[in-house]
């Protein structure tokens, strides 16, 4: 009995061991599972990629996004530069082929004329014509040195424009004429070809006060030294009204000035200055945007 017992009581054992292993097993699977399910987040809360990037982007990925949108921003102003230069270059074309006025009665009505012809009859006073320069030569209302012309021949194209007060026959006033351009060689001869003493009939375009270009000196009145023109300076020197017209081209002479020194052929290359910006935009954006936002290598 005790032997049958024991085998009885043994082969319980067995089993209840091979139970509670089969238990704990299950149970261990089981608490696992559970772990795991409540360890494993929501796929909407698994990455937040946004949130990532905004970690990770500080001031300088804000400093370098300013390069693309600066340089849209300048595509978009050359833009508008450029609707300007060609309202600009029409005006031009348009005021210069129309038909000479006379000078009016009243000067303020020539404010908003500049680049129209006027046309005036009286003399020359060439006892008080001065030069303003150096300027280059204008031809067919584009400046030599800006076609090449200078490097290609070896012949200089800088000099000075000579300016000659104009006395008026029909009323006493006195205006400014940019009688044409000399060579820098003949500056000091100049008045020797100032032979037209009649009273004669002039067409000249209407010009305006131009403020002193960059890196150029101040006009010296008191020595006789004009970089610029000043309008009220100069008029105020030679006694005449602020009025101031650039002589056309036939009145040129032989052995003295050269008219036509209007420049009316402006350079217009908004349109390459537009391409440039906007390329500039699109590749330092898209390289931007693959480096901060998509995480990848530049190259």
């Amino acid at each position: 009995m005790n032997v049958m017992t024991a085998k009885i009581f043994g082969v319980s054992r067995v089993a209840k061991c091979t139970l509670n292993r089969r238990t704990q097993v299950l149970l261990f699977d089981n608490i696992q599972t559970r772990c795991k399910h409540k360890m494993t987040r929501p796929k909407a809360y698994e990455k937040n990629t946004y949130a990532e990037t905004e970690e990770s982007m500080g001031l300088f990925a804000y400093c370098l996004l300013s390069i693309p949108v600066g340089a849209f921003a300048l595509g978009t102003w050359q833009v508008q530069r450029r609707k300007w230069k060609l309202d600009l270059i029409d005006t031009l074309k348009k005021r210069t082929s129309a038909e000479p006025i006379d000078l009016p009665a009243d000067l303020d009505e020539l404010k908003d004329k500049e680049f129209c012809q006027l046309k005036a009859k009286g003399k020359f006073l060439y006892e008080k014509e001065f030069l303003i320069g150096p300027r280059s030569l204008i031809k067919d209302g584009e400046a030599i040195s800006e076609k090449g012309g200078g490097l290609i021949s070896g012949k200089s194209y800088t000099g000075y424009y000579v300016i000659t007060p104009f006395k008026l026959e029909d009323r006493d006033m006195t205006i400014m004429v940019n009688r044409g351009w000399i060579p820098r060689k003949e500056r000091a001869t100049f008045k020797e070809g100032n032979t037209v003493t009649d009273s004669i009939e002039i067409v000249g375009v209407l010009r305006m006060t131009e403020k002193r270009p960059p890196f150029v000196p101040n006009n010296a009145p008191a020595k006789g030294v004009w970089h610029y023109r000043d309008l009220d300076a100069m008029a105020k020197e030679s006694e005449a009204e602020p009025v101031y017209i650039e002589l056309l081209a036939r009145y040129s002479t032989p052995h003295g000035p050269i008219g036509g020194q209007t420049r009316v052929n402006l350079r217009n290359e908004h349109l390459s200055y537009i391409f440039t910006w906007y390329a500039l935009s699109t590749c330092t954006g898209y390289m931007w945007y693959r480096y901060f936002v998509r995480k990848l290598p530049l190259l």
